[in-house]
């Protein structure tokens, strides 16, 4: 059964709702044995501030003693942690951070198979140990194994990938360099291959400027950076397409026709996106050797405690992460041990011979 990290984010968010209410579905059950790294006392909170249809918690000391067909919880946070549902607080901060420690280093020692990240807030996380714009890059970090990871926002039809993520917008066209732009490229499609299963995807680029530049009238980085970062990733066996204007390319319906959609920066691939999939989307950090996805949406401190926030997005996360985890299983064993080479040899009754080690 696969084991799924889940790390309950910020405390005062309506991170436990959307959790306990995706749990509270026993059917979950069936295909995963959950993990949530917080606070028995912290979701006890919020199950009676929502009035919500009990969920038992099995408090275990680690994932290794996590229990099949129950829904398991790890406790890592004081005790005496003050919930103070709607408000951004240092002790939320706190409480988010160390649940999301503890999750990412046992998910970086195999002890769980998967991770699905609660939202946190980005700015009452930030410590002497955490200081990093969100989840992607704190994962780049201590659980990449060198790699570079790649922020992907995805529903069973859409997926957008980002060339610059959590960025001031005047600092884009500044970082945008024909090796970023291949490397995301190539990462994209072997994230599409391998986690997503889709044998040569069709990768959509976004221009940078307003109608892809207007030949350098509008700016130069589609003829200069864009173009010329294609053309090289197409040299090594990538299908990508454009440089597209944004705006004509989603009003058009021409997502529709492509695997995957590279955007040069957060807003340009998030907001379309979101206006097309807010409840199903699900954020996936792609290129690294663990799995960890996440909902679309943030902390959403305005309806805490309401009772009223969906679990959807937060549902396929959980989807996604366990569909991901069989795909690159599935992955391994396909191109693990290759054909060996045989041939028949003349006047020997067409005995077989094996050549696999010549």
């Amino acid at each position: 059964m696969i084991k799924v990290g889940i790390s309950h984010g910020d405390i005062n968010g309506i991170g436990y709702e959307v959790i306990l209410k995706t749990l509270s579905d026993a059917r979950v059950l069936e295909f995963c044995t959950p993990v949530i790294y917080g606070s028995a006392k912290v979701a006890a909170y919020h199950k009676k501030a929502l009035e919500m249809p009990n969920v038992s918690l099995n408090i275990v000391n680690g994932a290794q003693s996590a229990a099949n067909n129950r829904v398991n919880i790890i406790n890592c946070i004081d005790e005496e942690t003050k919930v103070e549902l709607s408000k951004s607080t240092q002790a939320a901060g706190e409480a988010a951070f160390a649940a999301l420690k503890r999750a990412v280093a046992d998910l970086r020692d195999g002890l769980i198979d998967v991770l699905v990240t609660a939202p946190i807030n980005k700015n009452n996380i930030q410590s002497e140990h955490f200081k990093f714009p969100g989840h992607t890059e704190y994962l780049q970090e201590v659980a990449g194994a060198g790699k570079n990871a790649l922020m992907i926002l995805a529903t069973e039809d859409i997926r957008v990938a980002l060339v610059t993520g959590h960025i001031p917008l005047s600092e884009v066209s500044k970082v945008l360099t024909v090796d970023k732009i291949v490397s995301k490229l190539k990462n994209f499609n072997e994230s599409l291959i391998i986690d997503f299963g889709i044998t040569k995807p069709r990768i959509a680029v976004l221009s940078l400027n307003p109608h892809a530049g207007e030949e350098g009238l509008l700016g130069k980085e589609e003829q200069e950076i864009i173009i010329p970062a294609m053309q090289e990733a197409e040299n090594q066996g990538v299908l990508c397409f454009g440089p597209y204007p944004a705006d004509g390319f989603f009003g058009s319906g021409a997502f529709e026709k492509f695997d995957g959609i590279l955007a040069m920066y957060h807003d340009q691939g998030l907001i379309p996106f979101k206006t097309l999939a807010m409840e199903t989307g699900v954020n996936f950090t792609a290129g690294l050797p663990v799995i960890r996805t996440s909902p679309d949406h943030g902390t959403a401190y305005d309806i805490a405690g309401k009772n009223v926030a969906s679990e959807d997005s937060f549902r396929h996360a959980l989807y996604m992460a366990v569909d991901i985890f069989h795909h690159r299983k599935q992955h391994r064993e396909n191109t693990k041990n290759p054909l060996k080479k045989q041939y028949f040899e003349k006047g020997s009754d067409n005995e077989k011979l094996d050549l696999s080690s010549e």
